[in-house]
């Protein structure tokens, strides 16, 4: 079992913080023969695979690495075209690493905007007043869960399914909230937070949880 992110977002709907906890590994690298026979686009600056799958690669992965060298978006390290690199056959074979695409902050800050404005839409869907909005939703991968302050500040956590203590989990991180960035003289309410206690605790916060699934007195 495992906690994979965190996430705070200020009443505006902006997010002040964020952390990967853990990030599933979903890397593949296999050695291809030309001509490649996965068909590649181009998708955000990245390159995709749009149709083809083999050996755990699947649409949607974007390619990560030529040879063993990071590429640079739709560029090489060497800075050609990466769809004219691998058109051209003296360059195979030609070792090739595939892989989830991963998140930018922009979409990172994106994603966090609009999963405010769903909670909104969430509360004003409920058939009675005072609806608490989105607390969880469930994939088959992950459950998000979510819990709002009395201020308009969410907690937002991504976990396995089977993780439990969650709840218990996300009102810890409000206590940490309240206890290194509201009482820190150099934060500002609303703004991004950085303060290394806040990160210190946090992180024993959720080490202690995916450990003990919850938190007891005094923890």
């Amino acid at each position: 079992m495992a906690i994979f992110s965190v996430y705070v977002v200020n009443k505006a709907g902006g997010l002040i913080y964020q952390y990967d906890n853990y990030v599933p590994r979903t890397e593949v690298e296999k050695t291809f023969s030309f001509p490649l026979d996965l068909v590649l686009k181009i998708h955000d600056e990245k390159v995709v695979v749009s149709f083809g799958q083999r050996d755990g690669i699947r649409v949607g992965h974007a390619l990560l690495s030529i040879n063993g060298v990071d590429v640079n978006g739709k560029y090489t390290a060497e800075g050609k075209e990466i769809q004219e690199y691998l058109k051209d056959p003296a360059n195979y074979p030609v070792s090739i690493k595939f892989g989830r695409q991963r998140l930018s902050s922009n979409e990172k800050l994106m994603l966090a905007s609009m999963f405010h404005s769903l909670f909104a839409i969430g509360s004003q869907l409920s058939p009675e007043v005072g609806s608490s909005g989105i607390e969880m939703l469930e994939t088959d991968m992950f459950k998000l869960h979510c819990f709002q302050t009395l201020t308009g500040i969410k907690f937002i956590v991504l976990a396995d399914p089977r993780q439990s203590g969650i709840d218990a989990l996300l009102r810890k991180i409000y206590e940490i909230y309240s206890d290194f960035a509201l009482k820190n003289p150099f934060y500002s309410l609303e703004m991004p937070i950085r303060c290394e206690l806040f990160d210190q605790n946090l992180k024993m916060a959720l080490e202690i949880a995916e450990k003990a699934g919850t938190f007891g007195p005094g923890s």
